[in-house]
């Protein structure tokens, strides 16, 4: 009996070791990141509203801009500029935009949150706006300070210069730059200021999808630590 049942014993255990490697994995769905720009706009006749742009667009000096962010996770958000002429800024949180910061899953937000706007100035270029997301708070001493130390010199002025795609101009009758809008910063030691000392921040590949005129941000899982990424806004 001996020389049966040991055998039938192998046969079950190894029975046993395939059906728990073949029980299905949980499934984690993807974190992910929506954010829109708005562009004020005045027919005249109905007076100024908020109208959703495609990121691409070539904006004007003076043009009044603000974004729109939503997330499926819980977070704290830091939004800073590095402007076309080099100059470095914390745009969010801080007094006039809104101090607070905390996101929330598939709630709206405002940048500014107040009723404030952004409005485009500088040398033409491009703006590089950098969005922090950290999954905890980070320490007053990691955040860039609203404006420029007096004894930090400000980065060089890019001198790249916004170009319209002629396709599109066609398409659409509009000025785009494939240059602008949103990418992924392949390496974070080159963002500004405290944003590239921000601890576990690593480079994360992002899928960037466009639909209409909304930027959806995932890496297809978890995020697992804070995530930047830079928007690029054009404008002559």
């Amino acid at each position: 009996m001996s020389k049966s049942i040991y055998p039938r014993r192998l046969l079950i255990l190894l029975a046993a070791c395939v059906g728990l490697s073949a029980q299905p994995q949980p499934f984690v769905e993807p974190q992910w990141m929506d954010i829109t720009v708005e562009r004020q706009t005045s027919d005249g006749k109905q007076g100024t509203a908020w109208k959703a742009i495609d990121p691409a667009l070539v904006l004007n000096q003076g043009d009044l801009i603000r974004f729109k962010f939503r997330s499926n996770f819980d977070g704290y958000l830091y939004v800073t500029n590095r402007g076309s002429g080099g100059k470095v800024v914390l745009l969010f949180p801080r007094e006039e935009t809104g101090q607070a910061n905390r996101v929330k899953v598939a709630q709206d937000y405002l940048i500014p949150a107040t009723q404030s706007h952004f409005r485009i100035a500088g040398p033409a270029g491009y703006d590089s706006v950098f969005w922090l997301v950290s999954p905890v708070a980070l320490a007053n001493s990691a955040v860039l300070p609203e404006t420029m130390p007096s004894n930090v010199q400000p980065s060089q002025p890019a001198k790249l210069r916004p170009r319209c795609d002629p396709t599109q101009m066609r398409s659409r009758g509009l000025c785009l730059d494939n240059d602008a809008g949103p990418r992924n910063v392949q390496d974070p030691a080159q963002a500004p200021g405290a944003i590239a000392a921000t601890p576990d921040l690593k480079p994360r590949e992002l899928t960037i999808i466009q639909s209409k005129d909304k930027t959806r941000l995932s890496n297809g899982g978890n995020l697992g630590g804070p995530v930047v990424y830079e928007f690029r806004l054009a404008h002559k």
